[in-house]
């Protein structure tokens, strides 16, 4: 599936869309260069799935734990991962296949083959304000 976001309430919406398809165990993957919106993509889907408190990217920490309504959240941000060895030695291979609440990687790409079965979401900068998202959901 494709969207195109002109603002960030298309991003929201978009998110709140696809939260509604967020099932238990699921990993989303969110592929994108620096500045194309993964952290502004999970704010938005952290809050339609029920986490209202302020979400920001675990750089330096590699994950932030948040409680949706109904759903727990793992965000993990694998950007500053030298090798997929890190995050066996942080323990973050076994949440991630805990198959517990729903995790959202941002930059996936750093755990290799440590990254199980997920959904992914492709985002691109088109402009300033303008974002396409693209999914693949085959899991």
């Amino acid at each position: 599936m494709e969207y195109i976001s002109n603002s960030l309430e298309d991003t929201a919406k978009f998110a709140t869309e696809y939260a509604s398809s967020i099932r238990e165990g699921d990993v989303i993957a969110l592929y994108g260069d620096l500045g194309a919106g993964k952290t502004t993509f999970t704010q938005s889907l952290c809050r339609a799935l029920g986490y209202l408190d302020k979400v920001t990217s675990p750089t330096f920490t590699l994950l932030n734990e948040y409680e949706g309504s109904n759903i727990h959240i793992n965000h993990f941000d694998m950007y500053r991962l030298n090798n997929p060895s890190e995050a066996i030695d942080a323990g973050l291979d076994e949440i991630l296949r805990a198959g517990e609440g729903v995790c959202i990687v941002e930059w996936p790409e750093n755990l290799g083959s440590l990254l199980p079965k997920c959904r992914k979401i492709f985002i691109t900068k088109l402009g300033e304000n303008q974002r396409k998202f693209v999914t693949e959901d085959k899991i």
